[in-house]
């Protein structure tokens, strides 16, 4: 449920990422989630246990409302 979230939220955010001088080819919405969600929880969404399901999805959620 977690990946096809992470997979419409990165569809949708497709050309909408700021400009970065270190991706001069444009950045990677499908890689930009899950690291955001890795930094925020210190491991990855597939490592993470059921208890972190809502705060998973509210981070999906603010990187698709508010790109950065």
């Amino acid at each position: 449920m977690i990946r096809d979230a992470i997979l419409a939220a990165a569809k949708n955010l497709e050309g909408k990422l700021p400009d970065s001088s270190r991706h001069p080819k444009g950045r990677n919405p499908y890689a930009h989630i899950p690291k955001v969600i890795m930094s925020i929880t210190g491991s990855s969404y597939k490592d993470l246990t059921d208890d972190y399901f809502d705060i998973v999805m509210e981070i999906i959620d603010l990187c698709e409302r508010k790109p950065f």
